[in-house]
Parts: structure tokens; C-alpha cells; sequence
């Protein structure tokens, strides 16, 4: 009997995960299927109920559904408590198992593929919403200088720094307070404003001279903030492809209890 696994957001017709899924099955021997799906924006408590009673076994969540998974669970991981955001789900003896696989994806991708450096380093993180919450800790524990959160909503970037306050030198505020901060070594996109090919309105001067700057979104084209990055002179700039790979194969690892070779898979969607 095959397994049935899938991906739940909205939008989902750009998503990759299917095709990631399908390589590291065919990779490691497993029997499973993986599908997108997309889930009304008011409903996707009814969209997963109904995955779940016709025999899937597990999913992963992504835009903007993160924060709501965390909700549903009956027992949650000690890296989703402290994201308080979801994106790996099992279905174990009727209960719901919440993990976050966002913050090790990222940062395995920064460090082992881009080959950049975290200790020491201002980083920028652009969102507070439930991808940048996934992040956070993986990347206050790489030691950063200082990172910065500037979200829309200036109060919901506050409360997320001070959330994390303990685990290192965070601060957080409007857009608007940009023009107020010094350069910064790494720029990160956690917003979704990429999907629909826009940004967040920065100003020019954010990035540090040798800076990168990172999208945690992923396109067969360049993001738009991957184009205001290399406006801006960056010296490199990545997409989330790498990221979405490394947190697939943590979630595979934790569903199928085999960790894919995931050199492979970038190298083949690339």
C-alpha cells in the first residue's frame, strides 16, 4: 500500500515539494505519493481534517497556513513550542505531531551550501509571520552580532524579539525604522510578497559592503527582492530553493525515518 503525504497552502501551484518528495523517495526505496494542495484561506482546519480521514499520513504546511497548524496540534516538538508556528505534521494513533524543519533548512543552507557565515554578523530579517518565526531561534543559536526584525506591522515585530529575547541580541519595529539602523552583513526575506513578485519598500544603504541577502521564497525567476538585492550591490544573493530541500529532508527523516541525500535533488531541480 502506498503512503499518502502532501503540502497545504495558499497559493500552492508554484510549490516544488511534490517533485522534492518524489526524488527522495525514489532515492531512498519508499512507497509514497505527495501531492499539493490547496486550502481555502478560511478553512484550512477543514482541509487537513479531511486529508486526515482519508488516510494521509503526513504533511507539510507552508503560506501562509504556519501559525494555525500550530494551533491544531495535539502534541508539538520542542523547536515548534518555540517557533510557535508549524510546518511538518504527522498523523500518529489519531494524533496530530507538530515539527518545525524551516530554521535547520535555512541554516544548513546558508552554512553548508552558500558557505556563509552567521557568528559575529548583523542580519536583517524582513516578516513576522509564521516563516519567520520558524527561523528565529536556528538563527539566534549561530550567534549573530545583532538581527533585527522589521515586519508591516510594527507591534507584531516587537512582540516577536521580545519572544526571543533570551536567546540573543534581538530587536524588532516597523519598516519605517530602517532609515534608523546601520548596514547589515545578511538580509533575509521572510515575507511572502514575493509570490505575487513584490516587496517590502526598503531603503537603499541597508546592505553592508560584502553583504548577501537571502529569499525564503523560490521562483523559475529571480524574486523581486533578489533583484532589489543585486541593485543594491550585493555580493551574493540565493533563493529558497536550498532551504526548501534541507526541510524536506528533515520532515522526510521524521516520516519515513531516512535523512535523502539532498545534493542530488538541488542539483536536479537547478
Amino acid at each position: 500500500m502506498t503512503d499518502l503525504y502532501a503540502v497545504i497552502g495558499h497559493p500552492i501551484a508554484h510549490s516544488k515539494s511534490p517533485r522534492i518528495h518524489q526524488l527522495f523517495a525514489e532515492q531512498t526505496g519508499q512507497l509514497m505519493t505527495y501531492e499539493a494542495v490547496l486550502a481555502p484561506l478560511d478553512d484550512f482546519k477543514g482541509t487537513l481534517q479531511s486529508l486526515i480521514r482519508r488516510g494521509y499520513l503526513g504533511f507539510n504546511v507552508t503560506v501562509p497556513f504556519k501559525e494555525e497548524a500550530f494551533d491544531l496540534c495535539d502534541v508539538l516538538s520542542a523547536r515548534a513550542q518555540r517557533a510557535g508556528a508549524v510546518n511538518t505534521l504527522s498523523i500518529q494513533s489519531a494524533k496530530i505531531i507538530g515539527d518545525n524543519t524551516d530554521g535547520v533548512g535555512l541554516v544548513t543552507d546558508l552554512l553548508q551550501h552558500q558557505k556563509t557565515r552567521l557568528a559575529g554578523q548583523r542580519v536583517l530579517l524582513l516578516g513576522a509571520g509564521g516563516a519567520a518565526r520558524g527561523v528565529l531561534a536556528p538563527l539566534l543559536e549561530q550567534l549573530p552580532s545583532y538581527l533585527y526584525i522589521a515586519n508591516r506591522t510594527a507591534g507584531k515585530a516587537r512582540q516577536l524579539a521580545k519572544d526571543f529575547l533570551d536567546l540573543g541580541p534581538v530587536q524588532g519595529g516597523g519598516l519605517e525604522t530602517l532609515n534608523q539602523q546601520t548596514s547589515f552583513d545578511l538580509i533575509i526575506n521572510a515575507t511572502a510578497a514575493g509570490l505575487e513578485g513584490a516587496m517590502p519598500d526598503l531603503p537603499d544603504g541597508l546592505l553592508a559592503s560584502g553583504g548577501g541577502c537571502y529569499d525564503m521564497m523560490y521562483g523559475d525567476q529571480p524574486t523581486a527582492f533578489l533583484r532589489w538585492a543585486e541593485q543594491q550591490g550585493a555580493a551574493w544573493q540565493r533563493d529558497g530553493l536550498g532551504m526548501l530541500v534541507e526541510q524536506a529532508a528533515e520532515a522526510f527523516l521524521i516520516w519515513r525515518g531516512q535523512r535523502p541525500d539532498t545534493r542530488s535533488v538541488m542539483a536536479a531541480l537547478r
